[in-house]
């Protein structure tokens, strides 16, 4: 039995959700006939009160078409020192839109919205225009943090003084969402455009969805397409979309609660320094100086466990669908058993 914690991306389609994907009705998606995906796109656009929404085959791609609908060559986005933006999208901000980015040092990847005051540049010409706000929630380095969302709110109001966009990457906003019992509603009137993953902690093999208004969205298909992302008989994976939005929200719980037994248990380890505060799925933690990062993963991977080093000295465990009781148990059992 092999139990990969390496990520929430690692995880398989279920027989259900591939029983939805072989039914799907599918068209060629840019001849605008795929009846699937514009059902999936008009579902979630519904929910988070917005007129438009795009199938995209990464997060990344669904960011990065954010950027450039928000900005011009030569501006400038405010987010946090270890956004997902910056640190995991290959330069693609200052590649594919040509802006550069205004690191905010944040607390576990969340910022004030004094913080975003301070960081926006003077109306000088011999500065980058500031023009865009972006956070991410949950906030993957910093443990699957949750945003506070009066903060967020805050943060809407500077943006509207300054007329700034703002971008959440929600890459794993539906966990944010069940452990915060907040909706997606309200995370619609407060952003401008927002990204949300289906192949996280929902369980899908492929696909992420960029929700807006028109007047941003109307060239987002345009941007797709010159990033070489748009797709034909797209409906075979927006089935699974649609499928996870209706079974796979409510069960996320039960990751974070697992998530939660494996900080406690971190933190009895006299090998372990810290553990960040477990809020979702994502455990980042630090060995005590001295125990060797590649040994103390050698060690689990020789038990049949994969996790993942995130660099600066710190790893990460992320529960999942595919994470089972049996699993959990197991990982429990071998971390208590580990020596240096």
């Amino acid at each position: 039995m092999i139990i990969d914690l390496r990520s929430d991306t690692v995880t398989k389609p279920t027989k259900d959700m591939l029983e939805a994907m072989m039914q799907a009705q599918v068209g060629d998606d840019v001849f605008d006939e795929d009846v699937t995906v514009k059902m999936l796109e008009s579902k979630l656009a519904a929910q988070f009160g917005k007129s438009h929404a795009l199938f995209f085959p990464s997060g990344s791609m669904a960011n990065q078409t954010a950027l450039k609908l928000h900005t011009q060559p030569g501006e400038q986005v405010i987010c946090d020192k270890t956004a997902h933006i910056y640190n995991y999208e290959a330069g693609g901000a200052s590649f594919n839109s040509g802006i550069s980015c205004k690191l905010v040092d944040g607390n576990r990847g969340m910022f004030t919205a004094q913080q975003v005051e301070e960081a926006i540049n003077p109306d000088a010409f011999y500065y980058a225009k500031t023009t865009l706000v972006e956070v991410e929630n949950t906030a993957n380095r910093g443990g699957g943090s949750c945003w506070d969302f009066e903060e967020l709110k805050k943060i809407r109001q500077v943006c509207d003084t300054h007329k700034l966009g703002y971008h959440l990457d929600g890459a794993r906003l539906w966990n944010a969402l069940v452990e915060k019992d907040e909706t997606t509603m309200q995370y619609g009137k407060l952003f401008d455009t927002i990204s949300v993953c289906l192949s996280k902690g929902l369980g899908c093999p492929i696909g992420s969805v960029l929700i807006g208004d028109e007047a941003l969205m109307k060239n987002a298909v345009r941007i797709r397409k010159v990033f070489g992302g748009n797709m034909r008989q797209v409906g075979y994976l927006a089935a699974a979309g649609l499928y996870a939005l209706e079974n796979n929200i409510n069960r996320l719980k039960d990751d974070h609660s697992k998530a939660k037994d494996i900080e406690t248990v971190l933190k009895t380890l006299p090998f372990i320094q810290s553990v960040e505060p477990v809020e979702t799925n994502i455990i980042i933690f630090e060995l005590q100086k001295g125990i060797s990062e590649s040994a103390f993963v050698q060690k689990l991977d020789d038990n049949g466990i994969k996790i993942i080093g995130m660099g600066s000295g710190k790893l990460r465990i992320v529960t999942h669908l595919d994470y089972t009781n049996v699993m959990h148990d197991k990982f429990l059992s071998v971390l208590r058993k580990l020596e240096f």
